[in-house]
C-alpha cells in the first residue's frame, strides 16, 4: 500500500508557519514529510525562502514523522562535506528518521556566489562525487578526498546517527533514471510514470520510490485554479527553463505564457475529494512506494480535514 506524505513548501511558507504544518500533517494522519531546499522562491509571488536545515531542526522537535529534502543540491552553492554534516545532523535530531534527497539542482537556488552553472553531463558528474563525499563522511572515518571537483582535507564528522544516511536521487528523464539507478538509496520524481519506475528498476534501482504533486484545495474548483495559477504557473514550464533561469523575474515572465486553464488541468484544485484520490493512484499505479502532496496557498485547515476525512482514508 502507498503511503502518503505532505509536501513542505519553503518556497511559498516561513519557518513557523512551516513547523505548524508538520504538526497538523501528523494529526491528520500523513505518514512522511517532504521540504523543499531553496535559496530562491520560483516566483516572487511565493514570498519566502528560509533556510532548510534550520527548519528541519525545528521540526524535530515537534513531529515524529520522518523527513525527507525534496531536494537539496550538495554541488556548488553548498560543499558536499557541508551537506554531510547538515544531514548527519538532522539525522540525530529526527532520531534516524531523516533521509536526504539530492539532485543536480537549479541555476536559480546555485548561481548566488557567482560560480558557472555547468552543462547537465558535468552537473551529473558533479552529484556523482558529491553523494561519494558525503558516503565517505557518514562513515565518521577522516577523510582526505582529492577529486575533479571538490577537496576535502582531514575531515571527521562527529555528531553521526546509528544507521547511515540514505540519500535518494532526483531523477525525471530517462539518462537522470539510469544515472539515479547506479548510486542512489531511492528514487525522487515528480511524475507518475509508470515507464520511469521500471526503468530504474530494470537497471538496478533500489529502495523507495517517492513522487509528488501539488494541489489547491478550495470551497470551489474556479478559486483553486486561480490560486494555483496566480502561485505556481512555474509548474508547467517546459524543458530546461526551470533548471537554467537564474532569478525569479525571470521565471515570473515565463510563467506569463502559463494559462489558468493549463494549471486547472495539471494541478487538482477544488473541494472534491475524488480528484486527490485518483491522483494519489495515479502514482500508487505506477509502482510508487510514496506519494506528498503540496496544498498551495492558505485554507491548509480545510484542506488536512478533507484529506483526513475522505482521502487518506481510502489508502488504509
Amino acid at each position: 500500500m502507498v503511503s502518503i506524505g505532505y509536501f513542505l513548501s519553503c518556497e511559498e511558507f516561513g519557518p513557523q508557519e512551516l513547523v505548524e504544518q508538520a504538526k497538523q500533517a501528523e494529526q491528520a494522519g500523513f505518514e512522511r514529510l517532504w521540504i523543499s531546499d531553496h535559496f530562491h522562491p520560483w516566483l516572487d509571488e511565493q514570498g519566502q525562502s528560509p533556510f532548510v536545515w534550520s527548519v528541519i531542526g525545528a521540526l524535530s522537535q515537534v513531529t515524529s514523522l520522518p523527513i525527507t529534502t525534496a531536494v537539496t543540491c550538495p554541488t556548488i552553492r553548498i560543499h558536499p562535506a557541508i551537506v554531510a554534516q547538515a544531514a548527519a545532523t538532522a539525522a540525530v535530531q529526527c532520531r534516524g528518521g531523516f533521509t536526504l534527497g539530492v539532485g543536480s539542482g537549479e541555476a536559480l537556488n546555485e548561481h548566488v556566489l557567482g560560480d558557472h552553472w555547468p552543462p547537465p553531463d558535468e552537473r551529473l558528474e558533479m552529484l556523482d562525487e558529491a553523494i561519494d563525499v558525503i558516503r565517505e563522511l557518514h562513515t565518521g572515518k577522516l577523510v582526505n578526498h582529492r577529486g575533479k571537483h571538490y577537496t576535502v582535507e582531514q575531515a571527521r564528522i562527529y555528531t553521526l546517527p546509528e544507521e547511515p544516511v540514505p540519500i535518494y536521487v532526483s531523477a525525471f528523464g530517462p539518462k537522470a533514471i539510469s544515472h539515479a539507478a547506479k548510486t542512489a538509496d531511492g528514487l525522487c520524481t515528480v511524475m507518475p510514470d509508470a515507464e520511469l519506475v521500471k526503468r530504474y528498476r530494470d537497471e538496478g534501482g533500489r529502495g523507495p520510490i517517492q513522487g509528488g504533486f501539488k494541489a489547491c484545495w478550495a470551497e470551489s474548483e474556479e478559486q483553486g485554479r486561480k490560486t494555483a495559477h496566480r502561485k505556481w504557473p512555474n509548474d508547467l514550464l517546459p524543458g530546461n527553463l526551470p533548471r537554467n533561469l537564474p532569478i525569479p523575474s525571470e521565471f515570473a515572465a515565463a510563467s506569463t505564457l502559463v494559462t489558468e486553464e493549463a494549471v486547472g488541468e495539471s494541478i487538482p484544485c477544488g473541494p472534491d475529494p475524488d480528484k486527490y484520490v485518483q491522483q494519489v493512484r495515479k502514482f500508487a499505479d505506477a509502482g510508487f512506494d510514496e506519494v506528498y502532496v503540496q496544498q498551495i496557498g492558505s485554507d491548509h485547515d480545510k484542506f488536512f480535514e478533507a484529506w483526513s476525512s475522505k482521502v487518506l482514508p481510502e489508502f488504509r
